[in-house]
């Protein structure tokens, strides 16, 4: 029974589904480039059924410091910006890759070898891809 509240809570949250230009997906597009966030990947997952979110946004950074600092950062914007905070946020700790879950947008900020290692792109080839250039 909890199985399947917890789903129509889930469906009633992706009926507002977001786009490229909804202002969250921008600001935090934004807020990586403005701390050097490089090879930024947006995937649109909205035409995968088994997708988990709408869009993933991956990044790299070149040091532990730098995964904080772009996590931080994307978590300070969002919040003044569209007043969202993330659901859910994991490894800023330990700086190999953090994760912000704003549910419909799921964040990664990565090391590059972590990056290589778990190849998300790859492992979300159907999903249409956008590269965003730097600042």
């Amino acid at each position: 029974m909890e199985q399947l509240s917890l789903s129509s809570t889930r469906n009633r949250q992706r009926v507002a589904r977001l786009t490229r230009n909804s202002k969250i997906y921008k600001t935090i597009i934004w807020a990586i480039q403005e701390k050097k966030g490089e090879k930024i990947i947006s995937l649109d997952l909205r035409k995968i059924h088994e997708a988990v979110a709408d869009f993933f946004i991956v990044c790299e950074a070149k040091s532990h410091v730098q995964v904080k600092a772009i996590a931080d950062y994307i978590e300070e914007q969002t919040k003044l910006i569209c007043d969202e905070s993330p659901y859910k946020s994991e490894g800023r700790q330990a700086g190999q890759w953090a994760l912000l879950d704003y549910i419909n947008i799921v964040v990664h900020v990565m090391l590059p070898e972590n990056r290589k290692f778990y190849k998300l792109e790859e492992m979300w080839n159907d999903a249409t891809s956008e590269e965003h250039e730097k600042q």
